[in-house]
């Protein structure tokens, strides 16, 4: 690989500017990482000294040694040179997985240097959540417990597994899902206004959101989270199968497609305000959203009026497939009787600005050339994350099989997640 990129710098003029992408199955992460960094191709130009021959050929452990060191004195971005490495999720499979995984890819690279690209970061509304909440006024003020009841992030999908049983009876909804995409969209919205918007303050602020949150106790685990899976059904008019009869998943799967769990950030802003979390397959409609609930007016003027609908107010950030936002308001229905039901003030990407988004990959490929990585997790924010999720996972592991499948396929989840909802005096908002 050295030669040709020697050779692709001379013709070109690259300057030894190079970005590897890691598409490769995680299993292979280590290896890779190891062998560039070898190979010296992590730290310098590709036309100092390349390396006369690859190194062998040998199974290499997570964690382990360098084969050799660099041939060249490392260079870096400040001088203008910038190997630089995007590396696809997952990034571990739990919180020891993940610090070895970040001990061998910081051997051959420097977190400078590191792109672990998360496509959600790259969407449109997920970059306007800091956008929305500090370039307008009205808003921040608002952004805290004295206002706000509850949070409801939501990630649902119609499809089942497409073909990637082998995947995802490794992963599940809670790796797939939770640990990546849905915490960066609740650091997001929990996270204090960094002081520049500049990637290390805006990871900074990020971190401190998952450091705050209320880490599960055994114990808190049954009583927070609620897990299913889709049995047979139907989707787009269509029977579907259940998780169970997919290709190359085994008939007594454990293995959850729907997860919801409520977290708490013990800090000054969101004390005691809940953060539900859910996402699962074969639901009953394709959407992304963020519902901010805000709390009730504190005395019910209008309880007596002829007709009410006196609902709390909704800040809706609708992620995909409809960008946008809305709010939701109580207003008086025209005419002579008191009567109030709930209105909404909408703004829709597509009708608002017409041009078409760049996909996020591309936008996140782009940042990567820049040399931009605020929308990219960083090696503390993946540990964090993974620190939150894998008591989770142990504590499922170490309770009895749940009784799978709990809900059929085209339903919104399991029965469990809408009752244990309740108890809090809540609704899932559909």
């Amino acid at each position: 690989m050295g030669e040709l990129l020697h050779k692709i710098e001379r013709e070109r003029r690259t300057q030894g500017n190079v970005i590897f992408y890691l598409a490769t199955p995680p299993t292979l992460y280590a290896e890779v990482l190891q062998r560039l960094g070898a190979a010296g191709l992590s730290h310098t130009r590709c036309s100092l000294s390349p390396p006369s021959q690859a190194p062998p050929r040998t199974a290499i452990p997570v964690g382990g040694p360098l084969l050799r060191p660099p041939p060249t004195t490392p260079r870096t971005e400040s001088e203008g040179v910038w190997p630089r490495i995007v590396i696809e999720k997952p990034f571990g499979r739990d919180l020891q997985s993940a610090q070895a995984l970040n001990h061998v890819v910081h051997q051959a690279f420097q977190e400078e240097q590191v792109y672990r690209i998360d496509h959600y970061l790259g969407k449109e509304t997920v970059q306007n959540i800091l956008v929305f909440r500090l370039a307008n006024g009205i808003f921040e003020p608002l952004w805290n417990r004295n206002y706000i009841d509850h949070v409801q992030i939501t990630a649902a999908e119609t499809l089942g597994i497409e073909n990637r049983g082998a995947y995802y009876e490794q992963a599940g909804a809670l790796r797939d899902m939770v640990q990546n995409h849905l915490l960066q969209l609740l650091a997001l919205v929990a996270m204090e206004p960094p002081v520049t918007f500049e990637a290390e303050a805006v990871r900074d602020e990020k971190q401190k959101v998952w450091q705050a949150m209320h880490p599960m106790s055994a114990e808190e685990v049954s009583q927070c989270t609620v897990r299913g899976q889709y049995g047979a059904g139907e989707g787009g008019g269509k029977p579907t199968k259940g998780y169970r009869s997919e290709d190359k998943v085994s008939p007594n799967s454990s293995t959850e497609t729907y997860v919801a769990m409520k977290f708490f950030i013990d800090n000054w802003r969101w004390a005691d305000v809940p953060f539900y979390v859910r996402s699962g397959k074969r639901l009953a409609k394709r959407v992304t959203e963020i519902v901010i609930q805000f709390k009730r007016v504190p005395h019910m003027f209008f309880q007596h009026s002829a007709c009410n609908r006196v609902e709390p107010n909704l800040l809706m950030l609708n992620i995909q497939p409809d960008e946008g936002i809305s709010l939701t308001f109580g207003a008086k229905v025209p005419g002579q009787a008191i009567c109030i039901n709930p209105v909404q003030m909408e703004f829709r990407y597509s009708q608002s600005f017409g041009a078409q988004a760049a996909e996020p990959y591309e936008r996140l490929l782009l940042d990567c050339l820049r040399g931009d990585q605020t929308l990219y997790a960083r090696h503390d924010g993946v540990e964090a994350a993974w620190a939150l999720t894998t008591p989770l996972l142990e504590a499922w592991q170490n309770s009895p099989p749940p009784s799978f499948p709990n809900y059929p396929a085209g339903s919104w989840g399991p029965a469990e997640a809408d009752t244990w909802i309740a108890q809090d005096g809540h609704h899932w908002h559909q």
